[in-house]
């Protein structure tokens, strides 16, 4: 949830940093994810002037190009190259200037160097004003009406503002706190200040055709406010308001839907507005409607209704919006409405929830329903969005304001010891300070005695139920931070825990592989069904019974389809050099069961570093992902691994098995080019797939340390000529079982296939170093042991030595 620091200001007078308002608001329970800074005119125009168009002529190596001369305030006019089919000699204009940054509206920013265009030089750039961010026009540049000089900044001419916003990870039972009054709420007992609530202006009532409203589900409807107002024009909202949306990542729609969202995030009532043409029988129905029946909602898609989805209809009983969760396409506000019924509803959260749930709709209405709104709330916020309504878009009030709430919900009320704050908290507070927080909480406190009270829950305050809650509601105003904890106090472990436990492996891998220049990446274990559709992978996916999106309905059948999402985020965001591993499962059906795995994974892709001054930047290859997970393996103390070409691999171009002692450790290779074109990635990708669970049972972390060799190792090479199909791994697996005590190591430094040896045959240069422990080794031993080298891979290979 995004909160305005500005906006908050509007509520409640403070001038703590919005940093140090950042730490009060997590105090108070509502933690602050991040700060970020946001511009009502991205960049503040710096470097951007006012400039004059002095001469305009043809570009002569392009029709659609002209020559301009401009005067920026400078010694000399710049040659600025400009394609604006308006650009003409004489218009005031404004111009980025060399090293400026340019924000457009759409698009990334970049920086203006001075540049050749078609062999003529051009010192800048003439705007127009979708790349100054200044609107969504690209018809042609800006031409100002303006006597400023030439030169002069354009932020003189322009009204520039800044924000911050609180990213702010709503806990699912703070309900209260979904709009800027009810985040202003806590800060008002945290300041101990009076909150400034919008009052709205006062309007007449003309009772000229009112819009008459019938509730046929009161448990799930308690209550249903709103107002017809006749005779508006929609259009365009003030500037104020579009910035206000804008700063929290709402986009401006018109001047009607704009209040809607206004009111919605200024209180916290979702608000809907209807075309009153299409209210049928003039009567609004709050109903359910036949199973199956088709609604066609505001993005354009067609839904079919469930006979618990609640809808609001009209006289005809033709559906008009899913009630408190979206509206329907037909029945909304367009630049041809005039009249409109303003709704302001209290929905029950369950049937909210549940309907949200069915059609994987998750909306600003829904957030604030699913979590309870305030059901005293409805006609403050018709009030208010109908005031701004007549300041913003004309019109009449046409009837009087309809409120049906034939139950009124009572306040709770919850009586409390104060034995049970001290109990819980773990220190003795004031009782004065204890009632003195409750009632800036706007929690009314009666029957007050030496031992206890009785509390009044505002309706608003759903989450608040027990007396536990009472405690926490203390606690987090008075501050965590301010109970202090007893010096003697400790803490243990009961039992001993098991040194290879998975997750102490996991730490020591990761610690391990973020050595080698690795990044860890979490992903979603649900994932999109058009990867699986596209590319299918890892057995049949199991699907979600309730979704909470339509882009999230399976559960991943392998870790390679949300990975590759981080992957693609990353290189579109010109960060193409990386190494990622994760930690991650996959999860597929069987005949009569689930069977969820569990994966250690790589991807590598990119060059291997930065280019520098000392080297070429070079392409990671298949080799630099071999090298880190056989590495890796190493360091788990899993040594001696089988390697496998992979044949007919689905996922692969190529790639290759690892085993050990028979078990599958895991794949690596190249994935294939169709899978990654379904993310849009065009580079080459290298993935390796580890069975976790195979790891956790070979891993050993102890390390045995041993002496430096007392006496020196030797090294012989061989040169071998093989069959094609022979690998290295065949090579090395004979050579260590036949000598087990003296060969140390092998190293492969050369392979060769081409014309000068047989056809269907390559040939390995091949490396041995032997080494014995004890004593230094004679000629006699290290020609006994090559020799026997040479005859067992003439026997076993049919290799032929070069020599």
């Amino acid at each position: 949830m995004k909160i305005s620091y500005n906006w908050l200001r509007e509520y409640i007078d403070f001038k703590e940093s919005p940093e140090k308002l950042g730490d009060i608001l997590t105090q108070t329970g509502l933690e602050v994810e991040g700060i970020e800074k946001v511009e009502k005119i991205p960049g503040g125009l710096e470097g951007i002037v006012v400039g004059e168009v002095v001469s305009c002529d043809q570009h002569p190596n392009a029709d659609k190009l002209k020559i301009t001369k401009v005067d920026i305030g400078a010694d000399q006019p710049s040659d600025i190259v400009c394609g604006a089919p308006n650009v003409a000699k004489g218009q005031k204009v404004l111009v980025a200037t060399i090293n400026a940054t340019i924000h457009p509206a759409n698009g990334e920013s970049f920086k203006i160097k001075k540049a050749k265009i078609r062999g003529e030089v051009s010192e800048g750039m003439i705007c127009a004003e979708d790349e100054l961010g200044l609107g969504s026009s690209h018809d042609g540049i800006m031409v100002l009406d303006t006597d400023k000089p030439n030169g002069t900044p354009a932020i003189e001419l322009f009204e520039t503002g800044e924000d911050f916003i609180f990213e702010i990870g709503l806990t699912p039972n703070r309900g209260d706190a979904t709009s800027h009054m009810g985040s202003a709420r806590d800060l008002k007992a945290y300041f101990r200040k009076e909150l400034t609530i919008p009052q709205p202006k006062s309007f007449k009532i003309k009772n000229d055709r009112p819009i008459s409203i019938e509730v046929k589900d009161n448990e799930r409807c308690p209550r249903f406010s709103g107002v017809t107002i006749r005779g508006i024009k929609v259009q365009a909202s003030p500037d104020w308001l579009q910035w206000k949306l804008r700063s929290i990542g709402l986009e401006p729609i018109n001047n009607v839907v704009d209040v809607t969202n206004y009111v919605l995030h200024s209180i916290g009532q979702p608000m809907h507005a209807y075309d009153a043409t299409h209210i049928k029988g003039g009567k609004i129905i709050v109903d359910t409607l036949k199973d199956n029946t088709p609604f066609t909602t505001l993005e354009g898609k067609e839904r079919k209704l469930s006979k618990d989805d609640l809808m609001v209809c009209n006289g005809a009983g033709e559906g008009m919006c899913m009630a408190g969760v979206l509206g329907g396409l037909n029945s909304g506000v367009t630049e041809e409405t005039t009249d409109i019924f303003l709704e302001s509803a209290y929905w029950n959260a369950d049937g909210i929830r549940s309907t949200a749930q069915r059609h994987t709709i998750s909306t600003d209405a829904s957030f604030r329903y699913e979590r309870g709104a305030d059901p005293e709330m409805t006609i403050p916020a018709v009030k208010l969005g109908t005031s701004l309504i007549l300041e913003l878009g004309g019109g009449d009030i046409a009837s009087d304001i309809v409120d049906i709430y034939p139950n009124p919900i009572k306040e709770k009320e919850i009586e409390i010891e104060f034995k049970t704050f001290h109990w819980l908290i773990g220190k003795e507070l004031d009782h004065q300070l204890i009632l003195e927080i409750l009632n800036w909480l706007d929690i009314k406190t009666e029957e007050i005695s030496k031992s206890g009270f009785k509390a009044i829950i505002p309706a608003y305050r759903s989450d608040v139920t027990r007396p536990a809650d009472l405690v926490e509601e203390v606690l987090r105003i008075y501050g965590f931070n301010e109970v202090e904890l007893d010096e003697e106090f400790s803490a243990d472990y009961l039992a001993e825990f098991n040194e290879y436990e998975p997750y102490r492996v996991q730490e020591d891998l990761s610690r391990f592989l973020a050595g080698r220049g690795y990044s860890e990446i979490l992903t979603n274990s649900l994932t999109s069904p058009r990867y699986y559709e596209e590319f299918p992978l890892g057995g049949e996916p199991v699907k979600m019974l309730n979704p909470s999106s339509e882009e999230l309905t399976i559960m991943k059948t392998s870790p390679v389809y949300t990975a590759l999402e981080s992957v693609s985020y990353n290189i579109n965001r010109r960060n193409p050099n990386l190494k990622f591993f994760e930690f991650g499962r996959s999860y597929k059906k069987e005949e009569k069961d689930y069977k969820e795995s569990e994966w250690l994974s790589f991807y590598l892709t990119g060059n291997t570093a930065e280019a520098n001054w000392l080297d070429e930047p070079r392409k990671s290859s298949f080799h630099d992902l071999s090298t880190s997970v056989l590495g890796m393996l190493k360091y788990a103390g899993i040594r001696k691994t089988e390697i496998i070409p992979s044949e007919k691999d689905t996922l692969y171009e190529y790639g290759v098995v690892i085993k050990k002692e028979g078990k599958m450790l895991g794949i690596l290779g190249k994935l294939k080019k169709e899978l990654l074109s379904i993310y849009g990635i065009k580079q080459a990708v290298f993935h390796a797939q580890l069975d976790w669970v195979n790891i956790i049972k070979l891993y050993k972390s102890d390390i045995a340390y041993a002496p430096i060799p007392k006496y020196p190792e030797v090294k012989r090479d061989l040169s071998l000529v093989l069959d094609k199909k022979i690998t290295y791994a065949d090579i090395q697996q004979l050579a260590y079982r036949q000598e087990k005590k003296l060969l140390n190591r092998m190293n492969l430094f050369s392979v060769y296939e081409g014309d000068k040896i047989e056809k269907g045959k390559k040939a390995y240069a091949i490396s041995f170093f032997l080494q014995d422990k004890f004593k230094t080794l004679t000629d006699k031993q290290i020609d006994k042991s090559m020799n026997s080298l040479i005859s067992l891979y003439e026997k076993e290979l049919g290799a032929v030595i070069r020599k």
